[in-house]
């Protein structure tokens, strides 16, 4: 699998983390500096991991599964600059954000998006049949980072297709202390987005190691689909 944009602190606690889980990783950056200088930090963290780089069309090209973790203000540009290697059945797992930092505003605020959401903006954006899933808004970059901090988040997974989502839960959860929770569809990723703003106003006042952790989940998500029929039936899979 590929992480495009694995040069900035997300992508790379996230490289460094499936890195360690035994999944093989390529770096993808636009710039080689900055790709190698990664490459060698990972290689140095986790020297078990099996790493490679690349930039980011190559990166994806062979890839089954690619992680886009650009700034808002990156995301046409680099999803212009990959499309012509991607593919048809390619699952695309999308972190981006619109906040408001990527224009020199405040980082709590976001950015008014027209098609409601960052990936509902990347899912126009991408060839046809590249299966798009919004994910991991609110887990911690720094706590990604750190390997020494145990994990005990839920990554919100947002998506049009139940085995697109199905296929993202099952990679993101290589990682320890990573429970993914199906949040419906991709329309739902302008809520989910939201959310990174509010972990950053939390972890400005207490943590930088803040998390989300939903209760009262049964213990199996992911084993069956079942369709929503009224609001008692919230956190169900559909």
């Amino acid at each position: 699998m590929a992480i495009v944009g694995a040069t900035g602190s997300l992508g790379f606690g996230l490289a460094l983390r499936l890195g360690r889980a035994g999944v093989p990783v390529v770096i993808g950056s636009r710039d080689r500096e900055r790709m190698e200088r990664a490459l060698d930090r990972a290689r140095e963290i986790v020297p078990d991991g099996a790493f490679s780089a690349q930039v980011n069309e190559l990166a994806v090209r062979e890839a089954q599964t690619v992680i886009l973790s650009v700034p808002f203000l990156n995301q046409r540009e680099t999803i212009a600059s990959i499309a012509q290697s991607m593919r048809s059945g390619q699952l695309l797992i999308d972190a981006s954000v619109p906040l408001a930092a990527a224009v020199s505003g405040e980082a709590t605020r976001l950015l008014g998006v027209w098609q409601g959401s960052a990936t509902e903006q990347t899912s126009e954006l991408v060839p046809a049949g590249v299966r798009v899933v919004s994910a991991l808004h609110t887990v911690s970059a720094a706590s990604l980072t750190n390997l020494e901090h145990p994990l005990a988040q839920d990554v919100l997974l947002c998506g049009d297709a139940f085995e697109a989502k199905l296929a993202a839960a099952r990679l993101i959860e290589r990682i320890d202390g990573l429970r993914c929770v199906d949040c419906g569809a991709l329309e739902m990723a302008r809520l989910t987005e939201s959310l990174t703003a509010l972990m950053i106003a939390v972890k400005i006042r207490y943590t930088d190691h803040a998390g989300v952790r939903l209760t009262g989940l049964p213990a199996e998500l992911w084993g069956q689909v079942r369709t929503p029929q009224s609001p008692s039936n919230c956190g169900s899979i559909r």
